[in-house]
């Protein structure tokens, strides 16, 4: 298991990896909207915040070597699912005609009360 790290990503806020390498497959934990340069949460609402948990994602694959196109699966995290609509919106702008398997949950709270968090797995 190769644990990967990014400074372009936030730091772990818990006793985790960013993401973990095991035969080929990376597992991402989940991103919040965190600026990685000050780990606050980004301003704006649901759209910034998405937008921001993607530019994580996006440096926790770079550093493993990867990009949006090895994904196949997400799990998409939203405190109100009445605010699907507008992350769909962006999570299709990032991903485009590649259609990794998806999950869409409500939570009752997520970190630092943000909006979104996404985890993904890649391959390969």
């Amino acid at each position: 298991m190769q644990m990967i790290s990014t400074p372009d990503a936030p730091k772990a806020i818990g006793p985790y990896s960013q993401a973990v390498l095991v035969n080929g497959v990376l597992f991402t934990a989940g991103q919040i909207a965190l600026d990685p340069a000050s780990m606050e949460l980004v301003p704006g609402g649901i759209a910034e915040q998405t937008e921001r948990v993607f530019k994580n994602l996006e440096a926790v694959l770079s550093a493993a070597g990867l990009t949006f196109h090895h994904v196949v699966k997400t799990t998409v995290f939203l405190q109100d699912m009445a605010e699907f609509a507008a992350m769909n919106e962006v999570y299709a702008r990032v991903f485009g005609d590649h259609r990794p398997a998806r999950s869409t949950v409500a939570a009752a709270a997520l970190p630092r009360n943000a909006r979104v968090e996404i985890d993904l797995v890649a391959a390969k």
